[in-house]
């Protein structure tokens, strides 16, 4: 294998956590953590498009990925958990409570595939494909965890 494949293999596998066998999305997600604890400390816009890049970045990494691993979203690759988590804070403080309920909120979805989540995912192809059910994971996150917020900050003030 050339040293390009096990570069991106090294990089779309999370530094090879998506090697482990047993649920490796949500060690990538957890890795993913390390990430989302950076992003408050940008302004909003700073971590929208630091965010955006993770996107696009993870995408071109699953697509070369599933072509090296010559299969259909392989659950070696866990970038797209990773960025998928990055998309759940976007925006969000972060801290124990807020990282634990994301965490959690987003591996459910992840898991779950609400609607339209699991049909995007059957029809996109690629590294698109790969991705896009994560980031509509870590959409559907953000969105719950700031209605979490909102609901508890109107209560208990």
């Amino acid at each position: 294998m050339k040293f390009r494949d096990r570069a991106i293999l090294f990089v779309a596998s999370g530094c090879y956590i998506g090697m482990i066998p047993i649920a490796p999305g949500t060690f990538g997600s957890l890795i993913g953590l390390a990430v989302c604890f950076l992003l408050p400390r940008l302004s909003f816009l700073q971590s929208v498009v630091w965010v955006l890049i993770i996107v696009f970045f993870a995408v071109a990494i699953a697509s070369a990925a599933e072509k090296i691993l010559n299969q259909k979203d392989p659950g070696q690759i866990v970038i797209d958990e990773i960025a998928g988590i990055a998309v759940t804070f976007v925006g969000l403080p972060f801290n124990l409570k807020t990282a634990l309920a994301g965490f959690i909120i987003f591996r459910v979805i992840d898991i779950v595939k609400p609607f339209p989540i699991r049909a995007l995912e059957r029809r996109v192809r690629g590294g698109t494909g790969v991705v896009l059910d994560d980031i509509l994971a870590g959409v559907y996150g953000n969105l719950a965890i700031r209605l979490a917020i909102y609901l508890t900050s109107m209560y208990l003030n």
